[in-house]
């Protein structure tokens, strides 16, 4: 049963190391990763090219994730398997869901955050001109797979045998607090979190794709096509 298979099943020591590997990852790294590059770079003695950092980045944060989650991927893997169109069909109900509810909330959003600008889009936008090719593999790609582990396999899954309402609010949060709130807090502006509210419906339908499908893939499938189209803006 599909809203059954979409819970976590994972292993004690997956939420153990999970929960390590995810409040690093939301709390701790957008504020260490620079400092660390920079030691790095006096280790070697020479620069390291930003879109490198990047990839290095990526790369290390998607090798975390598939060791510390692997028998869950596994799992999840092998029920996309047993159901791909299922899978398939999913995420294309969530894609069209996605860009409808979408463009209300935006329509909406316009009249609550009066021209603020996104600094997630603008970031993006600047490493997409610089380094176009390793930009779009991480957007389109690891971002995606590392983001809907993390947000909706580990914190949606876990909570969902729980409370459906609460691992739809907590991944949604979440999910959104991620894109905004270092730049809030280097901004010093605590209305940068109003921001948040551009990115509760992505949440919302991936969340849902998820549960719906019963498999992570349809998500990051969706999640992937969604950045697809978004990173085409700054081509």
């Amino acid at each position: 049963m599909a809203k059954r298979a979409a819970s976590a099943y994972m292993t004690t020591l997956e939420r153990i190391l999970g929960g390590v590997h995810f409040c690093i990852y939301l709390l701790v790294l957008p504020f260490v990763t620079g400092p660390l590059f920079a030691l790095l770079e006096r280790l070697l003695g020479s620069p390291i090219p930003d879109n490198v950092q990047n990839m290095i980045y990526y790369y290390v944060l998607f090798a975390v994730t598939v060791v510390i989650f692997w028998n869950y991927l596994g799992r999840t893997t092998g029920y996309f398997l047993s159901a791909p169109w299922r899978t398939v069909g999913t995420a294309l109900v969530g894609l069209v869901a996605f860009y409808g509810l979408n463009e209300l909330a935006y329509r909406l959003l316009g009249l609550v955050l009066d021209g603020m600008t996104n600094l997630n889009d603008v970031a993006i936008s600047a490493q997409v001109r610089d380094a176009p090719r390793s930009t779009a593999l991480i957007v389109v790609f690891l971002a995606p797979f590392v983001e809907e582990v993390l947000f909706r396999g580990y914190v949606f899954g876990n909570l969902r045998d729980h409370s459906r309402w609460a691992a739809y609010a907590a991944s949604c949060l979440l999910f959104a607090l991620l894109h905004v709130w270092q730049f809030a807090v280097v901004e010093q502006n605590l209305q940068y979190f109003l921001l948040m509210l551009q990115y509760l419906v992505p949440g919302l339908v991936l969340a849902w794709t998820y549960e719906r499908s019963g498999t992570l893939w349809s998500s990051v499938m969706l999640h992937a096509f969604v950045n697809a189209m978004a990173i085409g803006r700054f081509l």
